[in-house]
């Protein structure tokens, strides 16, 4: 009773896709995708300053 089935999720997709649409649906992927690679991106960027720091030898 406390887990839910496939077939729950997949009731659950079919009522969010009938009430959006698809193509709201991809525009929202499309933005959530730029904001996980901008994160990414910021994360690495973050992580590459020390180094910069260590390697460019000034005190």
């Amino acid at each position: 009773m406390g887990s839910f089935s496939i077939w729950h999720w997949l009731i659950v997709l079919l009522a969010v896709v009938l009430i959006f649409g698809t193509r709201k649906l991809r525009s929202v992927g499309g933005d959530l995708g730029g904001a996980v690679k901008g994160f990414k991106d910021g994360m690495q960027a973050a992580s590459d300053a020390p180094r910069r720091l260590e390697s460019d030898g000034r005190p």
